[in-house]
């Protein structure tokens, strides 16, 4: 038997619209082991699931694995033991059930697959790479698609920054947020989110959070999903007033993400205050990067 630890993660971030990703300190965690029948014996904290089997995305990564190296295999058990990554709220549990099943999978071939060739088969069944790339290596990372091959680059992130998740109680799904967006986009529009993109690197390079919020501003996404989630322009400028460097939304939602200094004790208490104003139930979470990603423990 083995356990596979994911973290969390965060796409985006502003304008790098599936194509930016970080690795953020918040698990879901897996055993899997081997039966003598075939198909899948599958447990949430050791009780029985009701997911279906063709619904079950971490047993279709490992399949997905094993189809690819003509792998024979019987049946498997898999026990989602610890689930701290909430559901359809932008913070990467398809990627953590996607990387723990592909990582999973190549355990039980013999770790016959480079990290390439997890992370483009990762990309494969996600659909783009912003998610599963840093929850597979951890960190800040750039990443695209080149004739089917993942090009990504890590980017050290100042230690400074702590990461504010604001989970609601309600879900956003990937697939319905996709489709509120439109088909095309202005040049000024892309003008923009070019520049904030650039920006955004260059002042995590510099370590110069004066562009911080700025640099996250974003006209390919946020625009759009943004008036379906309750209270943001409010939650954003309370951030703003209570120092924040800058805010933007988690993934396609419902999440919404707010960095701060690390010295900046009095954001907790003021923010949480705010938010038991409001419409929705929020829950926040102050996290700090994930540099490792994926791993066998």
């Amino acid at each position: 038997m083995i356990k596979i630890k994911v973290p969390a993660s965060t796409a985006n971030i502003g304008a790098g619209f599936d194509c930016f990703g970080l690795a953020l300190k918040l698990y879901n965690e897996f055993e899997f082991d081997e039966i003598e029948s075939d198909g899948l014996i599958f447990l949430q904290n050791g009780k029985p699931s009701s997911i279906a089997i063709e619904d079950n995305l971490i047993y279709f990564s490992m399949l997905e694995a094993f189809k690819k190296y003509n792998f024979k295999h019987k049946g498997f058990y898999i026990n989602v033991i610890n689930s701290d990554v909430p559901l359809s709220r932008g913070l990467g549990s398809s990627a953590t059930c996607i990387a723990a099943g592909i990582n999973a999978a190549n355990y039980f071939m013999n770790k016959i697959m480079t990290e390439q060739e997890i992370i483009n088969l990762a990309t494969k069944i996600e659909g783009h790479p912003d998610n599963v790339v840093p929850a597979l290596i951890g960190g800040f990372n750039i990443s695209l698609v080149e004739n089917n091959n993942v090009v990504y680059s890590k980017i050290n992130l100042p230690e400074d920054l702590l990461f504010v998740a604001l989970i609601p109680n309600f879900q956003m799904s990937t697939e319905s947020s996709r489709k509120i967006l439109p088909e095309n986009y202005s040049k000024s529009d892309c003008v923009f989110n070019i520049s904030r993109a650039a920006m955004l690197i260059s002042s995590l390079y510099k370590k110069d959070f004066s562009n911080l919020r700025t640099s996250l501003q974003d006209k390919i996404h946020q625009p759009f999903r943004g008036p379906a989630i309750k209270d943001m322009d409010l939650i954003f400028d309370k951030s703003k007033e209570f120092n924040a460097l800058g805010e933007f939304i988690s993934g396609s939602g419902s999440t919404l993400m707010i960095i701060i200094d690390k010295h900046n004790s009095e954001f907790y208490n003021k923010m949480d205050a705010f938010l038991k104003t409001t419409s929705a139930c929020w829950k926040m979470k102050i996290l700090e990067p994930d540099i490792c990603g994926a791993i066998i423990v």
